[in-house]
């Protein structure tokens, strides 16, 4: 780039437009809206978006778990180990980012809270089925099908400290969807990229 001769004069530069207290607020996109809830579809989760899910969940399940004072007999410190409180868990948080939406009408949190009262007992249920506790959990028992190997047997697994154990959870299922994204692009046709 060619330096400016101080002896030349300068060509008139655009005026900024500076921002007049009567343009009004800037104008709103549909990319400023932030989109509505949707249903998570866990198996389908790219492996980005898989941690965000999980780390959000996470969140909203222990403050839900703190302002109900909901005992381990309705949300366990290991339920995320457990696919069908997971997607109960992963429900009901959506139905309340939902009920919650400044757009919503006044008796959505209603209706929000009798659906809790109903999920509250099929969590219970669940709970029980899996055998998870406090301090220990279990994989859930699998029945098997005739033709199917027989399941291996349970074995407890004591964990202390929760919230590492979320995280190594979260970075193992990460990789693991990482992996399968990466083995999925691999093997691509070239001649498929192009559509």
């Amino acid at each position: 780039m060619s330096e400016q001769d101080p002896n030349q004069p300068v060509p008139d530069q655009p005026e900024v437009d500076e921002p007049d207290v009567f343009d009004g607020p800037p104008r709103v996109t549909n990319s400023d809206i932030p989109e509505p809830p949707h249903p998570v579809n866990w198996n389908l989760l790219t492996a980005h978006d898989l941690e965000q899910e999980w780390l959000a969940l996470n969140r909203w399940v222990d403050w839900l778990r703190h302002t109900y004072g909901l005992p381990v007999s309705v949300i366990p410190p290991f339920w995320h180990h457990h696919p069908e409180l997971v997607w109960e868990l992963s429900a009901l948080h959506l139905h309340w980012l939902a009920a919650y939406d400044p757009q919503q009408d006044a008796s959505a949190p209603l209706g929000w809270h009798r659906d809790f009262a109903d999920a509250r007992e099929r969590l219970k249920y669940w709970v029980s089925t899996c055998g998870t506790r406090g301090d220990f959990d279990r994989p859930t028992r699998q029945a098997a099908w005739p033709g199917e190997d027989q399941a291996q047997s349970i074995q407890d697994v004591k964990f202390d400290d929760r919230d590492a154990e979320f995280v190594e959870f979260v970075i193992a299922q990460v990789r693991k969807r990482q992996e399968a994204e990466d083995e999925f692009y691999a093997n691509l046709d070239p001649d498929d990229e192009a559509l």
